[in-house]
This record gives structure tokens, C-alpha cells and sequence, in this order.
């Protein structure tokens, strides 16, 4: 998905964001604007909207010398989760649909998101989401396609969200590759996070080597694009990764909520929708 001049506000309001987690000095605040406000002068519009996060993310850790100054956030969210464990497993045993059921709360994980600039209530979420109706709706193709594959390629996203992940993977039973981030960005899952819920005692956890919030190929390592080209099965959690990987004609299942005005208009969704798009043409 090409880069639209709505995205260019968010940047800032991101590079905002991002400088008062980082530091306190308003100065220091106001340089990371600054400096930020001349790259987007000369960001090409058909990069994709995670390629200019990159550059972003990575100016900020330059200017406070901080490389991950979202850690703590991610830690308190993937704890919240974690404690809600029980609970997940509870709505799952008492769905008359389990597969689907964990499917909506995979969603429900997505509106962890500290890349776009709005509060979330997980618990409130779950309670939408799990009796919400999609916009887009292709359960009855994941169902049939996960029947018939050995093993999936999982794109994951955000840190708290991965724990919902993890009840999706041991709901569908099936040899899981999950890939993370190669580095912090944002609150994005990382190998460190991933271990840490316990991602790689169901699944075998992979760097797809990108250094944005988003799978963006040409970032990825060759073990990750080799993966993805011989792939069946791939799920892809999020913003990020279906702005990374809209245009690709590949059998990518998104799972998401449109939280962002932009992305809703590429969908043909309203706000807040949530998606389960099959990718291939």
C-alpha cells in the first residue's frame, strides 16, 4: 500500500508520541519533530507507510540514544494479557464455532496497536469483537485452507497481541513458523518478546530480518523470503503487515482491524471493522 498525504500527519503525531515515552526535555522533543518534519519533505509517496516508520523509529533512537523506548509499555501489556489467559481459553471452550472463536480474539489482540494515536481497552475489545460481524469475511476459505495445509507462515505484530496469537496457533494444530521483527519498533514482537509469552514451546519463532513495523520485503532476510514464497498458509497480523503486503498476489490470509482511516478507504470499510481477508487472486 502506497504512502497517502493523511499518512503524513500521523507521522508526526507518531514522532510525537514516540519522543515523550523516549525523553522529557522538550527540546529534545522538538528536534525529533524537527528533524523529522525535513525526512518527510523527501519520502517518496509510493513507499509504503511502514518503510517511512523505519526512518522515523530510527531517527528518534538516534536524536535520545534510547533503542527501545517502548519496552516497558510492551511489557505491561503482554502481562495483561497473559493473566487473561484463563479467560481466553474459557470463551473458546464455551463457543459453539472454537476455530472461529479464536480467530476473533487473534483480532481482538490487534487493537494493541502504539503506532496509531488512540487508547485501547483489551477486555472491551474482546466483548466487540467476539460477537462484532466482519466487513470482510473469508472464514469459510481460512477453514477449508487450513484443513489442507501442513504448516503456516504466521506474520506476528504487536507484543501483546502475539499472546492472542498463541491461542489461535494451539487452536489450529498445526506446525506454526511465527515471524518476528528483527529489532524493537515500536511495540512490536521481537524473538526477545516471543520467548518471553512462550511462542517458542508451540511454534518455531524466526527474525523475518525487517527493521519496520511492518514485513516489508525487500527488509526481509532471504531464510524468511524463502519461506514466504514456498508458503501455503500465511497469516498476517495487523496494520503494518497488510501495508507491507497488500499488493502481493500470495495465499496470505490478513487478519485485522481497520483502525486507521486510510487503510479502511484501501479495504472499502468503515473504522473499527475487523477483517479476514484472503489475499490470493
Amino acid at each position: 500500500m502506497k504512502t497517502y498525504l493523511e499518512c503524513i500527519p500521523c507521522f508526526m503525531n507518531q514522532a510525537l508520541r514516540a519522543g515523550k515515552i523516549a525523553v522529557s526535555d522538550e527540546e529534545t522533543i522538538k528536534l525529533i519533530l524537527s528533524e523529522v518534519g525535513k525526512m518527510i519533505v523527501d519520502i517518496p509517496m509510493e513507499n509504503t507507510p511502514p518503510e517511512t516508520g523505519k526512518l522515523i523509529y530510527e531517527k528518534i533512537s538516534e536524536i535520545t540514544g534510547i533503542k527501545d523506548p517502548y519496552k516497558k509499555i510492551k511489557n505491561d501489556n503482554m502481562n495483561e494479557v497473559i493473566s487473561m489467559i484463563p479467560k481466553l481459553r474459557e470463551i473458546i471452550d464455551n463457543s459453539s464455532d472454537r476455530l472461529l472463536a479464536a480467530v476473533r480474539l487473534s483480532i481482538a489482540g490487534n487493537v494493541i496497536d502504539l503506532g496509531v494515536n488512540r487508547d485501547f481497552n483489551i477486555l472491551q475489545a474482546i466483548q466487540e469483537i467476539m460477537t462484532q460481524k466482519f466487513a470482510i469475511n473469508d472464514y469459510e476459505i481460512f477453514r477449508k485452507k487450513l484443513s489442507e495445509t501442513d504448516e503456516i507462515l504466521f506474520l506476528g505484530d504487536n507484543s501483546g497481541e502475539s499472546v492472542f496469537d498463541k491461542i489461535l496457533i494451539e487452536e489450529m494444530g498445526k506446525k506454526v513458523v511465527y515471524a518476528v521483527k528483527e529489532q524493537p519498533i515500536i511495540n512490536d514482537t521481537t524473538m526477545i518478546e516471543a520467548k518471553y509469552i512462550g511462542l517458542d514451546k508451540i511454534a518455531t519463532i524466526i527474525s523475518s530480518g525487517s527493521t519496520a513495523p511492518g514485513t516489508i520485503m525487500k527488509l526481509c532476510n532471504e531464510d524468511f523470503k524463502m519461506r514466504f514464497n514456498k508458503s501455503k498458509f500465511i497469516i498476517s497480523k495487523g496494520q503494518g503487515n497488510f501495508e507491507g503486503l497488500s499488493n502481493f498476489d500470495a495465499p496470505i490470509f490478513f487478519l485485522l482491524r481497520a483502525k486507521c482511516p486510510v487503510i479502511s478507504r484501501d479495504l472499502c470499510v468503515d473504522v473499527d471493522s475487523i477483517i479476514l481477508k484472503y489475499q490470493r487472486r
